[in-house]
């Protein structure tokens, strides 16, 4: 790949592998995420999702492959690659013996900004996420939320052109998780490419253009949300009716569909587009059937990660008592 087209997107690669000792992590990985877009990478625990963001960040080196990210060769211009990239993971990296002005200072001495530079974006960023009135105080008193916010604002200091998050809302009430939700669409709007991890499955459904799902060190599935759903069965249309005659009724029109006598239900298959709703609406209204009600039943993340993994979310898979949880390699 040259120079010219890897700039167009934010992350290429090919080939991508990595082991340890004898476990095989990252087998043969083919992925791109194009320049400005929010990416969502999901998997079991142990999938290769922390050794894929640390591979990607220069934190560890991979055993073979073609990297390319944020327009550099991985493997020759780490340093070229690290001006251009921010990192924020699970656990907050915050010093809680200095205040938020002097964490984000520091930060910006780091990144070789000038002490006026460095005191102008840190007041930017403070203000920016909602944290301007507690710049001076240390986040020992921060809340979870807030602790986050001024974790993300460290990793923006440097003004990365592509951030990898690495689950930015574990451990936050909803309030919280929709306040890093709408930071992250905010940056992306700027044109800032998000590399996103995530156990919350409705956290990747709300924020990614696009979602790949990786198990045993390959990619399974990719695509948008919305592709990867109407990629798995079972999607139906319930109809409520007014009584025993109303139901018996659209059975004898619909044909053998299943049906729920005491609920007065039935569950005709198909995925609810409008086409479809309106031609069924329309076969029962010449019949003069009348529908009660309905609702539309359509597969949601986690029937995909269950249909391509064979496992539960994570949020559904914690081990149980005396269970040794499962461990990325690298852990």
């Amino acid at each position: 790949m040259t120079a010219a087209v890897a700039t167009r997107l934010a992350i290429s690669a090919a080939g991508l592998r990595k082991s340890f000792g004898g476990t095989v992590v990252l087998d043969g990985i083919d992925l791109t995420v194009p320049e400005g877009t929010i990416f969502s990478l999901l998997g079991p625990n142990g999938a290769g999702k922390t050794t894929m963001v640390k591979i990607l960040s220069t934190l560890i080196t991979p055993d073979a492959g073609q990297i390319w990210v944020a327009g550099h060769d991985l493997a020759r211009d780490q340093d070229a690659v690290r001006a251009m990239i921010g990192v924020t993971g699970q656990f907050s990296a915050v010093d809680n013996l200095l205040t938020a002005e002097e964490n984000l200072q520091l930060m910006a001495d780091l990144h070789h900004l000038g002490r006026a530079e460095g005191r102008r974006r840190a007041a930017g960023l403070l203000g920016r996420l909602g944290l301007a009135d507690a710049a001076k105080k240390t986040p020992a008193i921060y809340s979870g939320g807030m602790r986050r916010r001024l974790d993300l604002a460290m990793t923006l200091i440097g003004d990365p052109r592509l951030i990898f998050l690495d689950e930015p809302t574990t451990g936050l009430d909803p309030r919280g998780r929709r306040t890093i939700w709408e930071i992250i669409r905010g940056l992306a709007a700027d044109g800032v490419t998000i590399f996103l991890t995530t156990q919350y499955l409705d956290e990747a459904d709300q924020l990614a253009d696009r979602i790949a799902v990786l198990d045993h060190g390959r990619i399974v599935a990719e695509g948008t949300a919305d592709d990867l759903k109407r990629r798995i069965p079972g999607g139906h249309i319930r109809l409520q009716f007014a009584g025993p005659g109303e139901l018996e009724a659209a059975a004898r029109v619909l044909g053998p569909v299943p049906r729920d006598d005491g609920a007065l239900t039935l569950q005709v298959p198909g995925n609810g587009d409008v086409r479809s709703l309106r031609a069924l609406l329309d076969q029962l209204g010449g019949a003069a059937v009348d529908v009660a009600s309905l609702s539309i039943h359509t597969p949601d993340l986690d029937d995909v990660f269950l249909a391509f993994t064979g496992h539960p979310t994570q949020e559904d898979s914690q081990p149980q008592a005396g269970e040794a949880p499962a461990r990325e390699a690298t852990k």
